[in-house]
């Protein structure tokens, strides 16, 4: 784990270097401190959070200390970071879930079966409003991103990639797998909070 500036107004906690569950959590957890003594917005990520301050009111070397603190001695994961459990009922019929069933070695059904088989985190949002990403997928399910990205994919396409999955909260360009759609609204303006997933939720694919 390693601490460095960010710019005159935060600082970079750098954890692992890897994708997973637990080590998101200490992001969260971390996060959470952070703002939960007003020092300001924290932005968590896969591995990482960014600790943004405020110099006229937190003084830089205090900033500092409090996040050399944090990251020595990461605070025990809160309730908000065990998240919600929400369920997206899928239709799978994407145009990719034929092709990443067989370059997986699977059938459709077991391919199916393994993507609605289990519970996924949503380590963080990122790219597009709404946009939360999910993982990690069962090891045995192929699914590099493709080599050229689509120039629409319609919201609510439930998609697959590098281990993780997604749902496309609005119509966008995208290079993931689709696999499968949902009638689930991910990101709605209208509503208040605009995203419905947020970082450290649980989610479950089930099929319809």
């Amino acid at each position: 784990m390693s601490v460095r500036p960010y710019g005159d107004r935060a600082f970079l906690v750098e954890l692992e270097q890897r994708i997973d569950a637990s080590i998101v959590d200490v992001a969260r957890a971390i996060a959470d401190a952070w703002e939960a003594r007003g020092l300001g917005e924290a932005i968590p990520a896969y591995a990482s959070v960014v600790l943004t301050f405020d110099p006229a009111r937190v003084p830089w070397k205090e900033a500092s200390a409090i996040t050399k603190d944090l990251a020595a001695s990461p605070p025990p994961p809160t309730a908000s970071v065990a998240g919600r459990l929400i369920e997206v009922p899928t239709v799978y019929d994407g145009p990719d879930l034929a092709d990443t069933a067989a370059r997986s070695g699977l059938s459709i059904e077991e391919l199916v079966a393994l993507h609605g088989g289990r519970e996924y985190h949503a380590f963080f949002l990122g790219f597009m409003p709404g946009l939360a990403y999910c993982g990690t997928l069962d090891p045995r399910i192929d699914a590099p991103r493709l080599p050229a990205p689509r120039s629409r994919v319609p919201a609510g396409s439930v998609a697959v990639a590098n281990g993780q999955t997604i749902v496309y909260p609005i119509d966008s360009p995208g290079g993931w797998r689709l696999i499968g759609r949902t009638d689930l609204a991910t990101f709605d303006p209208a509503r208040e909070p605009a995203a419905l997933i947020r970082a450290g939720d649980r989610l479950r694919f089930v099929h319809r």
